[in-house]
């Protein structure tokens, strides 16, 4: 299954990924982004949040 990851080295908090994708990204208490656990990624959301992430801090992740 793939899912999606963030590079929180990279990661600037913009909140472009969880502006556009927020089923997936979210802010977490403390202050870094997080992915949802889910079964399935929803790939064309993820896709959006990665393509307005200003850092290309997202990528797609083998489990």
């Amino acid at each position: 299954m793939k899912r999606p990851v963030v590079d929180m080295a990279a990661c600037t908090l913009c909140m472009g990924c969880v502006a556009v994708c927020p089923e997936v990204f979210s802010l977490n208490d403390a202050g870094y982004i997080a992915v949802a656990d889910l079964t399935v990624y929803p790939q064309a959301c993820v896709d959006e949040g990665a393509k307005y992430c200003p850092e290309d801090a997202i990528s797609w992740e083998e489990e």
